[in-house]
């Protein structure tokens, strides 16, 4: 790997990074009331933006070489995506954010936060381990994020259903339940996004491991 290609996937890790801490400051607004994160994850997203910015302007880089080698060509793909995906997930926790300060403000005994943790907690480790797998060529790890993602819809799921039961016995409940709701599928995209993540690192092993093949095929020539 080149120095621009290096430098590429060592911003998109970084930027994953960033990514899983603005979504455990979001889920902490929300449980703890700490309206103060709001403003770390505000300068986190401008943070994220840049290096997206920068992370496009450098796979461009590695795309415009005359002549790139198929290597290259899969890399600035894989790139691309994992960069789309980090700024998107940013973008959730962002909604989160918002959402768990209005929730925060007005909290309620009778609704529960335990499942949107749990939705929470999934979601974070999917990330960590797509961008593992990205970062590592792991294709093992990859299919295991992978395989998470039923889990994610399913709670996500469980969870909508009982919160349409809260709103339709105690419409005092209406708005905070909403904004769970809301949180929920923030959330659900957010596993959507590592899935995504987690592809790309699976074709990434994939090719290394059919490169390796084809040296030692080579090699036994």
């Amino acid at each position: 790997m080149d120095k621009t290609a290096a430098e590429a996937e060592s911003l998109l890790l970084h930027m994953g990074g960033l990514a899983e801490r603005m979504i455990d400051g979001s889920i902490r607004i929300l449980t703890e009331r700490r309206q103060d994160v709001m403003a770390e994850i505000v300068a986190q997203e401008a943070e994220v933006n840049e290096l997206h910015r920068k992370i496009d302007e450098l796979c461009l880089k590695i795309l415009s070489r005359g002549r790139p080698g198929a290597e290259d060509v899969r890399l600035f793909m894989a790139c691309v995506k994992v960069n789309s995906d980090i700024e998107r997930v940013a973008d959730h926790a962002v909604n989160i954010a918002q959402s768990g300060a209005i929730i925060a403000k007005h909290p309620h005994p009778h609704i529960k936060l335990s499942d949107i943790v749990r939705m929470a907690e999934l979601a974070q480790t999917m990330l960590k381990g797509g961008l593992e797998a990205f970062a590592k060529r792991d294709g093992e790890l990859a299919r295991f994020v992978m395989s998470q993602d039923d889990e994610e819809d399913r709670m996500k799921r469980a969870a909508f259903e009982e919160l349409m039961g809260i709103m339709r016995t105690n419409s005092a409940l209406i708005q905070n339940a909403l904004g769970l709701i809301l949180v929920s599928r923030n959330l659900e995209r957010i596993a959507d996004h590592a899935t995504n993540i987690a592809k790309e690192a699976a074709f990434l092993a994939s090719c290394a491991k059919r490169r390796r093949a084809q040296g030692a095929l080579a090699a036994a020539a």
